[in-house]
C-alpha cells in the first residue's frame, strides 16, 4: 500500500510550487522571431502578447502580406518557445511525483 500521508505531503507541496510557478508566469517573458529577425515578438508565460518590432525595411505598401506572415511566425515561434521552457519547468517541479503523461496542471 502506498504512503498515503507521504502522497498528501508531496500533493500539498505540488500545491504550493505550482502557486509560485503561476505567479513566476506573469513575470516571465518570450521573444519569437521571424524573417533572419525583421519581426520579433514577445509574449507572457500565460501567452499574452506584450511586444512587437518590426523592421523598418517591412515598411512597404508591396510588404503587407509578408509583414502579417512574419507576425504570426514570429508568434508561433515565441509560443513554441514558451511551451518548452515551461514543459521544462513542470519536469523539475514534479520529477518525483508519479503524475500520468499529459497532465496539464497550468
Amino acid at each position: 500500500m502506498p504512503d498515503f500521508l507521504g502522497l498528501m505531503k508531496q500533493a500539498t507541496e505540488l500545491k504550493s510550487k505550482m502557486e509560485a510557478m503561476q505567479a513566476e508566469l506573469d513575470r516571465l517573458e518570450v521573444e519569437g522571431s521571424a524573417g533572419g529577425g525583421m519581426v520579433t515578438v514577445r509574449i507572457s508565460g500565460k501567452g499574452d502578447l506584450r511586444g512587437v518590432r518590426i523592421d523598418d525595411s517591412l515598411f512597404k505598401p508591396d510588404q503587407k502580406e509578408i509583414v502579417e506572415d512574419l507576425l504570426v511566425a514570429a508568434h508561433a515561434d515565441a509560443k513554441r518557445k514558451l511551451e518548452t521552457q515551461l514543459a521544462e519547468r513542470m519536469q523539475a517541479l514534479t520529477g518525483g511525483l508519479p503524475l500520468p503523461p499529459g497532465l496539464k496542471l497550468f
